[in-house]
């Protein structure tokens, strides 16, 4: 009577935790109830990264990253060893084979050789194995999605590190284009200079101005060569120079990703996904805790033999032996009890995890679909203002040579077409770049 009353105070004790899973809760919470920001007619639907940019060479690029980064084979590593530990939980429900060989000799009597071959099982009785499997499964799918999130992040660090390179090679351009300009100005000066119609003061000016530019031409080559060390870094390679970089002197086309209107689902995240397996494994670990406090049922059979020489002793007349033990704890201070409360605190903590990953989600998407909205405004009016700029630039040029205006004039006004045009770049750029975020925010990545 003891025995089978403390078998059923166990069975209720795995009862007890029968209730509205968290699990359950997290799958209802995939951020459709959100309302998003409307996008413009231009966003196209689209189911991996990479079908938002087609340009020369990155495809290749993307590949070497996946096959050679060292932080995407770490996170691998991380996915098998996860894997392997599924096969360690499976190993506890099968069957216990073990072997032992002995021999000794003492003085005055003869040697002694003793073999032995024992089979032991735990009977699943209760599930239990079966739940560590499962909770080891659900950790390598968490693992799984963790490692696909990772190959998502490094496809678009990837893509807009390659922008990032064209980005700066065009400031350079520019550069140039103004560093030109300045230089031409030195020699329309000095003309007017020698015919009577200027100061070396305006040359001293437009020199100061040209010697300014070479500075920043220094800047723009050395970003050149960060970015391309960047980029060089997420493909694994120890040679930085990136001399294979194709020749591409304009930004390729980057579309928008559409959202999956009126509702958009966030359940293709990996990060999303690998929260939410998270929950599935703890929970499985709270029904392991749950039937520790149960007994435990063991079977075993054995085959011992003895003799005098080793032949002897190899089972030629050996002992055999059964033995069935029922094993149930009784009292270990609290600690299987602690043990099942840290695991609910486990799995209530990887809930409120899942809940800060999905607002973290949200929060990414929306802010993408705004930066956009900005991105689009900002870039019209600063293409205005840089076509007035080139209309006011041709008027001071000319009003100059007819000494209408002075020197510090016209180089303000070639100084503010060239920045507006850098902002043009820099602004095409970030629209660009944004538009991989919101890629990724929405779960766009790459196939295994």
């Amino acid at each position: 009577m003891p025995f089978v009353a403390l078998v059923l105070t166990g069975l209720t004790a795995c009862a007890s935790h029968d209730e509205a899973s968290l699990s359950e809760s997290a799958s209802a919470m995939t951020g459709e109830s959100v309302t998003w920001q409307v996008q413009s007619e231009d966003a196209v639907a689209a189911t991996a990264l990479t079908d938002l940019v087609s340009v020369e060479g990155l495809q290749d690029y993307i590949d070497e990253a996946l096959e050679n980064n060292a932080s995407l084979q770490q996170t691998l590593i991380t996915l098998r060893k996860a894997q392997v530990a599924i096969k360690s939980a499976d190993a506890a429900d099968n069957l216990n084979v073990d072997a032992s060989f002995s021999g000794a000799k003492t003085e005055n009597s003869d040697a002694n050789y003793t073999s032995a071959l024992t089979v032991s099982w735990e009977v699943d009785l209760w599930q239990k194995i079966s739940d560590s499997v499962t909770a080891a499964s659900f950790d390598a799918a968490s693992a799984r999605s963790a490692y696909q999130s990772s190959r998502d992040a490094l496809v678009a660090s990837v893509i807009r590190s390659y922008l990032d390179i064209i980005t700066q090679q065009q400031l350079l351009a520019i550069e140039h284009q103004r560093l030109g300009v300045y230089e031409n100005s030195e020699s329309i000066i000095l003309k007017r200079y020698r015919t009577g119609l200027g100061s070396l003061d305006d040359l001293d000016n437009a020199k100061t101005s040209s010697a300014n530019t070479k500075a920043s031409l220094a800047l723009y080559e050395n970003a050149i060569s960060t970015a391309k060390r960047t980029l060089a870094v997420l493909l694994g390679r120890e040679d930085q120079s990136l001399s294979d970089f194709p020749a591409v002197t304009k930004f390729p086309e980057v579309l928008e990703p559409m959202l999956a209107l009126p509702e958009q689902d966030l359940a293709r995240r990996p990060d999303l996904q690998a929260a939410y397996y998270a929950i599935k494994a703890d929970e499985a670990n709270v029904k392991v805790a749950y039937k520790a406090l149960l007994p435990s049922i063991n079977l075993s059979a054995g085959l011992t033999d003895n003799g005098v020489t080793p032949s002897q002793s190899l089972f030629s007349n050996p002992l055999w032996n059964l033995l069935g033990q029922v094993t149930a704890p009784l009292f270990q201070g609290g600690a299987l009890r602690a043990q099942i409360d840290d695991a609910k605190l486990n799995t209530l903590n990887s809930w409120w995890q899942y809940r800060e990953t999905l607002l973290n989600a949200v929060q990414e998407v929306q802010n993408a679909l705004d930066n956009e909205k900005a991105f689009t405004q900002r870039e019209y009016y600063t293409n205005v203002a840089y076509k007035n700029a080139l209309s006011s630039a041709d008027t001071f040029s000319g009003q100059y040579r007819q000494g209408l205006v002075d020197i510090l004039d016209l180089l303000s006004v070639y100084d503010t077409t060239f920045n507006l045009q850098a902002q043009r770049v820099e602004l095409q750029y970030s629209q660009l770049s944004n538009r991989i975020d919101l890629g990724l925010a929405l779960g766009l990545g790459v196939s295994q």
